[in-house]
């Protein structure tokens, strides 16, 4: 049991990414831009935080200065590069290849934890970083036609939001090692909203942002899929490994899908529940007890000599 709640917490967040569109799509129709969106979800994100580590959890609120790189790469090098990144690739390209872009975020992940964080790299990860992929071309229904819109400097930034998106989780790990959840997810923000605050000018709204329905759905997009989601994620982080977590959370693109047939009535063919399937296949791969994968290849093997 205490094996599954990391899994569970880390696909509970992914699920809480996936409704996003909820509120960025009702923040976008009151006039804010995507930026000034992000700008709103971190910065909400880090006052709830920081109110909730105020009355909650004041022993947690205390870094080390010589730490400071380690949410530098959380707050800056991920959240703050990943959504500059990935608005930049949405407006270069097809949405379709921006989203499919980004989720190359486990094949980084993947990577980058065999060399930083000696994590083993093994038939399973790679057979599941695959089928990941897979599903999410089917899903976002990539065609031909749409691989003719991708230019070289579209590529880069559509790459580097699948990088930037996979840098939370290793610059997350490390930070797990000196501190907890709770306060890896706060310094995130802070940082991220320190950064974002300057660049998108977002006090200029103030007379916008504190509206009825701006107000109710930035504290919403603050709140669920972010303060919630990353500290969930954050705190499954602590017992699983990097690249299985980034497996594990492409279970958002199957949510998001989801809710868009459900509120929004949009489209949902037998190509996107194909891709939906292959990624919940290869989460329940990674997922597999340890020597699983290698007993079913050996059963079948002596299945085929008989």
């Amino acid at each position: 049991m205490k094996k599954t709640i990391p899994i569970v917490l880390i696909a509970f967040s992914a699920a809480l990414w996936g409704i996003i569109a909820i509120f960025v799509r009702k923040l976008t129709s009151l006039g804010l831009t995507p930026m000034e969106i992000v700008a709103v979800r971190v910065v909400t994100a880090a006052v709830l935080l920081t109110l909730i580590g105020i009355v909650k959890y004041r022993g947690h609120l205390k870094i080390s200065l010589t730490d400071v790189p380690l949410f530098i790469g959380t707050g800056i090098c991920s959240i703050v590069l990943f959504n500059w990144c990935y608005f930049s690739a949405i407006n270069q390209m097809n949405l379709s290849i921006a989203v499919i872009l980004l989720y190359t975020a486990p094949a980084f992940v993947t990577v980058l934890s065999y060399f930083f964080l000696k994590e083993k790299m093994d038939s399973v990860k790679l057979i599941s970083v695959t089928g990941t992929i897979l599903g999410c071309v089917l899903i976002a229904g990539i065609s031909v036609t749409d691989t003719a819109t991708i230019s070289a400097a579209g590529l880069l930034t559509g790459l580097g939001a699948g990088f930037g998106y996979a840098l939370y989780s290793i610059f997350g790990k490390f930070a797990l090692k000196k501190y907890s959840p709770f306060t890896v997810t706060l310094y995130t923000f802070i940082v991220a909203a320190v950064t974002l605050l300057p660049i998108t000018g977002l006090w200029r709204k103030g007379s916008v942002l504190v509206s009825g329905d701006v107000l109710l759905y930035g504290i919403g997009l603050g709140l669920f899929p972010t303060v919630i989601a990353y500290l969930c994620y954050t705190k499954g982080l602590e017992k699983v490994e990097s690249s299985k977590a980034a497996i594990i959370a492409t279970v958002e693109p199957v949510i998001a899908t989801l809710l868009s047939v459900l509120l929004y009535g949009e489209g949902f063919g037998i190509i996107q529940a194909i891709g939906s399937s292959i990624i919940l296949l290869s989460v329940l791969l990674i997922n597999l007890p340890k020597g699983s994968f290698s007993k079913i290849q050996k059963e079948k093997a002596s299945i085929d000599l008989d």
